[in-house]
């Protein structure tokens, strides 16, 4: 049988470290075409891999009429018209997190996947992290009652990324830590609690360690190779804020940078009876009464590698249409409650949606 003929677009550090080598273990599909408006970075993924022809132009995968898929690994700037073009050439799209810069922008990707009937997945890759699987199942199993409330925390000491370069530079990104790391902490807060519709949001974001990029300290960098130290800096570094949904209410801390060498990564759902902190990237405990007692368990599962799971979904829905939690229809939802979430901090006002 004739091997699926993919192609990346974008081959910096997400398509390197979890796009390319989850194709490369796929047997299903063969990686045509690197392509990075950086040729060099394209030429280098060659190498490496020993497959592909490396283009500059995405116009070029586009118009090959052997691309059935394609992973979109561009900065967010990027995401939107990417993909509009490439499902509009009859490509099937898996795009990196976020889905865009603005929910506008996401608009338009969700309304292009619908005219083109074309796959349309982000990559919200904590969907197919096992430990988020097992606690979704507890959840929706009703284990735990009612979910009346999530609490988010994802705060670092000194973690903003690239300074100077696309991941500060709003116009590209977006935004910062909200947008980078708030999108997988929020999107797992609505996997595990059924996708609920958010009603109102209050929050505000803060831009104020990175400002000073000459007196910014750190010990290590994500990225640190895109950092432009005569770049720009004007997206958040901290934000805070308050969800209602039409299920649980959520609340979130969120730091890139922060003055306290207290690194926190987990979620807590809160439920009537019982309750689960989620390590982020790591294990979980859940919280419950027995026989009069207080108890608490962490379950044991089979731990699966996501970006492989993800990227072999990705390539099994193309061939059997199956519809995955991670396409735009749902993950639209996350979209519009970080716009709003932006929205709210700029104007000072809780943002009521429809």
């Amino acid at each position: 049988m004739a091997k699926m003929k993919i192609a990346i677009i974008g081959c910096g550090t997400i398509a390197n470290s979890a796009h390319i080598p989850a194709y490369m273990k796929n047997e299903e599909v063969e990686i045509k075409y690197f392509c990075d408006i950086l040729l060099h970075k394209a030429e280098k993924c060659v190498e490496k891999y020993g497959c592909g022809t490396a283009v500059e132009d995405y116009h070029v995968v586009l118009n090959d009429p052997e691309i059935e898929a394609v992973s979109v690994c561009t900065p967010n700037k990027q995401h939107a018209f990417i993909t509009i073009d490439a499902l509009k050439a009859g490509k099937n799209v898996l795009c990196e997190k976020p889905a865009a810069r603005v929910y506008s922008e996401a608009l338009a990707m969700q309304q292009a996947q619908h005219e083109s009937g074309k796959v349309l997945n982000i990559g919200v890759v904590n969907r197919f992290n096992s430990a988020v699987n097992r606690l979704r199942e507890i959840i929706q199993s009703g284990d735990l009652g009612e979910i009346y409330h999530v609490y988010v925390c994802f705060r670092s000491q000194r973690s903003i990324p690239g300074l100077g370069g696309a991941f500060t530079t709003k116009e590209i990104s977006g935004g910062g830590v909200l947008i980078d790391w708030g999108v997988h902490y929020l999107d797992i807060v609505m996997y595990c609690t059924g996708d609920p519709k958010a009603t109102s949001v209050s929050a505000k974001a803060y831009s104020k360690l990175g400002v000073d990029m000459p007196n910014y300290v750190y010990e290590g960098m994500w990225a640190e190779d895109t950092k432009d130290m005569n770049g720009t800096y004007d997206v958040d570094d901290f934000v805070t804020g308050f969800v209602r949904t039409d299920g649980p209410t959520i609340t979130f801390n969120g730091a890139w940078a922060q003055n306290l060498g207290v690194n926190e990564s987990y979620i807590d759902f809160l439920g009537t009876k019982g309750g689960a902190r989620l390590n982020y990237g790591g294990d979980f405990t859940v919280y419950t009464t027995s026989c009069g007692s207080l108890v608490n368990f962490k379950p044991k599962y089979k731990d699966e590698p996501m970006f492989q799971k993800e990227i072999d979904g990705f390539i099994n829905c193309i061939k059997t249409g199956e519809k995955l939690p991670s396409h735009i229809d749902t993950v639209i939802k996350t979209a519009e409650m970080m716009q709003a979430m932006y929205d709210s901090s700029e104007t000072g006002k809780e943002i009521i949606l429809g």
